[in-house]
């Protein structure tokens, strides 16, 4: 029998600063939730949007994989490694903290807002050298059908992460159906609705809404109406 944690759009962390909206699927910053500090070694999954020519300034981290996954707008990023990089829509960036590194994110319109996906995982291997990583995935090659955009295969076309872990995006019709296998014993994974309506695993989804579902090899994903979703695989323990 699978075990399974739903957590609706509207119980999520919520802080407004003017230049940025955030909404926390877990405890992060000033929201504190003792019940929700994560899911599995999936410890942060922020849904920020930032006003035009705003952003995060310098900030430090170490041993952490750092996923951020816009939605809509241009997120500019700078870091001590030297990189400096504009992700657009259909762009996944990851920056593996490792040893500790510092960067900032901002706004790269002065005109628009941007909207994006923050996400932290914790690594499989600690203190290694820092890197960085970003790639343009095609839409339609998610169009109805899942889409393998992080893996731990560096022969897989999908940015590597320092992690047995796995993220899937799909932009599904109503209707669509297909089983969802997991990779390994003893993962999980948390599914995050980005838009429309889902039945997951026989779990009614909306918009924001996420589900956590471990203790099981396969589930169901099945699209009740035009739908956007993120799938995060990641080992329990």
């Amino acid at each position: 029998m699978s075990k399974k944690v739903i957590h609706r759009a509207d119980t999520r962390g919520h802080a407004n600063h003017g230049w940025l909206d955030t909404h926390h699927t877990f405890s992060f910053a000033h929201y504190l939730n003792p019940e929700r500090m994560g899911f599995g070694l999936l410890r942060v999954l922020n849904d920020d949007v930032v006003a035009p020519g705003m952003g995060f300034g310098t900030h430090a981290h170490d041993n952490m994989e750092i996923i951020s996954i816009p939605l809509s707008g241009a997120l500019e990023h700078k870091d001590s490694t030297g990189n400096r990089e504009v992700i657009h829509t259909n762009d996944v960036q990851i920056m593996s903290a490792g040893m500790g590194l510092t960067h900032s994110e901002y706004n790269h319109s002065t005109t628009e807002k941007v909207n994006f996906l923050q996400i932290w995982v914790f690594p499989k291997l600690r203190d290694i050298a820092p890197r960085y990583e970003q790639k343009t995935f095609k839409p339609e090659d998610r169009q109805n059908k899942l889409q393998t955009v992080v893996s731990p295969d560096k022969n897989d076309e999908a940015v590597w992460i320092n992690q047995d872990a796995w993220f899937t995006l799909g932009t599904l019709k109503s209707g669509f159906a297909e089983e969802y296998k997991l990779h390994k014993a003893g993962h999980g994974v948390y599914a995050f609705v980005i838009d429309g309506d889902v039945e997951l695993g026989g779990e009614k989804l909306r918009k924001r809404d996420g589900m956590g579902i471990s203790e099981t090899e396969s589930f169901s994903v099945k699209a009740s109406s035009d739908a956007e979703l993120l799938l995060i695989e990641v080992p329990m323990k």
